[in-house]
């Protein structure tokens, strides 16, 4: 993977949505299609042989790339969702975020005993929005689960991955030191 080329791609946006805060805006890296081509070659090697069977999107970023290595496994497509877009009988979990709280839900037969799920979403920061999610996944009870985030920020305040803790299969594709 050319890391040098995701990172020079990758904008920062200082003070957005507060100040403080240096957002991470992986759309030049959707846009960019060499970008995109090395993300989706990264994942695909990463979780080819791992049995994925489902893959969960986080609201709204994570359905890009999910949604895409859903196909490349032959996997189903999960949408993790703010409240009250999804139509069916859905689970809610609420969580804190560096600049707020928020809930997502998935519908409660999005996944099954039977399945090995990965969840993805664009960044791992606090690890507060992933941990709701992957205590929600756990619910269902799957086979395994595992995490993994187009980039990790690695920042004062912000420990996502010791919030998310060891026992947690966790990937990243870049880490980003700002």
């Amino acid at each position: 993977m050319d890391t040098n080329l995701l990172l020079e791609n990758l904008r920062n946006i200082p003070d957005y949505p507060k100040p403080g805060i240096q957002f991470q805006d992986v759309s030049t890296l959707f846009k960019n299609s060499l970008c995109l081509s090395e993300m989706r070659e990264e994942l695909h090697r990463t979780y080819k042989d791992k049995g994925i069977t489902k893959v969960v999107g986080i609201e709204s970023r994570g359905f890009v790339m999910g949604a895409i290595l859903a196909s490349d496994l032959n996997a189903g497509f999960v949408m993790c969702r703010k409240p009250g877009k999804l139509p069916g009988k859905t689970v809610k979990a609420t969580y804190d975020k560096e600049y707020g709280t928020d809930s997502v839900e998935i519908h409660t037969d999005a996944i099954t005993e039977n399945d090995i799920v990965l969840i993805h979403d664009d960044l791992l920061a606090t690890g507060g929005s992933m941990l709701a999610v992957y205590k929600l996944i756990r619910t269902f009870r799957p086979k395994a689960i595992y995490v993994n985030f187009l980039i990790e920020l690695k920042m004062e305040g912000l420990e996502g991955r010791k919030l998310l803790g060891p026992d947690i299969d966790v990937t990243t594709l870049l880490t980003v030191c700002r």
